[in-house]
């Protein structure tokens, strides 16, 4: 038996709840982010929770926009 290869053969046991993980990514990324580039501490919080809440809805707009496409923009593509 070959061994798993990460990126040559992606793991589909998360595939379909990968939007769950996207809250602690973001929420992981906005915290190291605006640690390093927030010029005072009194806005971090705030900062971070905007940050994370657009990550989020930017993600979750670009899935909607691709699925639009592949939906009902692709398939008029194949029509004479």
């Amino acid at each position: 038996m070959i061994a798993w290869t990460p990126f040559l053969e992606p793991l589909n046991a998360m595939q379909s709840v990968w939007y769950l993980l996207l809250i602690p990514m973001a929420f992981g990324i906005a915290v190291v982010y605006r640690a390093l580039r927030e010029p005072s501490y009194n806005t971090y919080w705030r900062a971070v929770v905007i940050m994370t809440l657009q990550v989020v809805f930017g993600i979750a707009a670009i899935a909607i926009a691709l699925g639009v496409f592949v939906q009902w923009v692709i398939p008029l593509l194949n029509q004479p």
